[in-house]
């Protein structure tokens, strides 16, 4: 038995644990792809431990960086506080009560997106209950509400997973983040129209007392700035994007123009800026984990050995076998951030056979990202936290009420899947 097999043993070993989830997951992940290596190192003198940790040193954290001081000074100047409640308010004029529910769900998102952690809470806390009052059923409103992870996560710049995927396929932040929020909002969207068709097929009647009371309530709250100000930053920062530069030039730039806009004291908010990167921490720890495993993957054969054992189905369809493993990987976990153990091995595998790098990372990280809420409505911060706040809701009712919307979401990702060609 060659001393390269063994190392894969420790490896698989090392990713059924994280799957498991009964220990702490960074901490398994760099022991065991540590002693991984070793035992390699000493089959073959190519294998050097140094060169496999400066791997997690992406310049995807550099991205990370930018974004963060931009969502720094954008929460300390107010500015996403009016956004917020900007939404809110034409949510509420387009589309009633799923109006309100849905820009909810995406305002909660776009703060996730930014942070790295999703909680639809902090919005739901305002607009639950005026949901509620105009029409929705409760469980409909919660389960809205509780699809702000969806977005926070596939569309977003700092989750774990998500940017080690990234990482792993050197496609830069930027066009993936807008494939993902195009399927989240799709995702969310779907769900509020669902309830709207469930409200006129039951002739659901309204008070109108009690829809005067939910406008009073969400059109009473004041904003600090003009809307096409607040705006403005964002728009410059994704346009950006889609023009390719760089995005941690671009986070920096939209900062100095939301200071400017906002008239912010400019050593405050440069204090601001950096404390919006204090928020890496758990982003950093977990790229350089997860991408100094991904590169021992590789190294030590474990991404061809299973590149070998599904090798039919990767030869005829291999961005569709990633599709169905992301989806598989967050099914079971329940956890984007567990399920990385499963992506990136077969991801890395996936890659040896497939050069269409951009096409493997949207389907991971939407199968993986979607797939998690399934069963539950989600881990921790999802849909158990909103329950508390819309009064007749169940987590049972509420999570049934998201699947169709997710399952329509996924069939989008497949379809794209067979377009995209990058």
């Amino acid at each position: 038995m060659s001393l390269l097999f063994i190392s894969q043993i420790f490896m698989s070993i090392t990713l059924l644990f994280m799957v498991i989830g009964k220990t702490p997951l960074y901490i398994t992940a760099i022991v065991g792809t540590t002693i991984s290596v070793i035992i390699a190192m000493f089959e073959s003198k190519n294998i050097l431990i140094n060169t496999l940790l400066l791997s997690g040193l992406n310049p995807v954290i550099l991205d990370m960086t930018g974004i963060l001081m931009f969502i720094g000074v954008m929460q300390s100047s107010g500015f996403m506080d009016d956004i917020i409640k900007i939404i809110i308010k034409i949510g509420r004029r387009i589309g009633g009560g799923e109006g309100v529910a849905f820009a909810s769900a995406v305002g909660s998102g776009v703060i996730g997106m930014l942070t790295g952690f999703t909680q639809p809470s902090v919005t739901a806390v305002v607009t639950a209950k005026p949901s509620v009052l105009l029409g929705m059923n409760p469980n409909h409103s919660a389960a809205i509400h509780g699809h702000a992870g969806h977005l926070g996560n596939f569309g977003g710049f700092t989750h774990p997973t998500q940017v080690a995927i990234i990482g792993a396929t050197n496609i830069g932040f930027g066009l993936i983040n807008i494939f993902g929020i195009f399927i989240a909002v799709c995702l969310i969207l779907c769900s509020a129209i669902r309830s709207k068709i469930y409200r006129k097929k039951y002739s659901i009647m309204i008070d109108k007392d009690k829809i005067n009371i939910a406008i009073k309530e969400i059109e009473n709250q004041k904003n600090k700035y003009n809307v096409y100000i607040v705006f403005l930053p964002f728009v410059v920062l994704f346009c950006g994007f889609i023009l390719g530069y760089p995005i941690f030039l671009l986070g920096v730039f939209s900062s100095i123009l939301t200071i400017f806009l906002g008239q912010v004291n400019i050593f405050n908010a440069e204090k601001d800026m950096i404390n919006g990167v204090s928020k890496i921490a758990i982003p950093l720890v977990a790229t350089i984990t997860f991408l100094f495993m991904s590169a021992a993957i590789k190294e030590i054969g474990l991404a061809k050995s299973i590149a070998d054992v599904f090798e039919p189905i990767l030869n005829i369809a291999p961005v569709q076998a990633m599709f169905i493993v992301a989806v598989f990987a967050g099914f079971i976990t329940q956890s984007y951030g567990a399920s990385s153990a499963i992506l990136l091995p077969f991801l890395q595998a996936t890659m040896e056979v497939c050069n269409y790098n951009f096409a493997l990372a949207f389907v991971a990280a939407g199968g993986a990202s979607i797939a998690q809420y399934f069963l539950t409505g989600g881990p921790v911060a999802a849909l158990s936290t909103v329950i508390p706040l819309v009064e007749g809701s169940n987590l049972k009712d509420s999570n049934k009420f998201q699947r169709p919307s997710q399952i329509f979401a996924l069939c989008l990702i497949l379809i794209l899947s067979f377009i995209i060609k990058f």
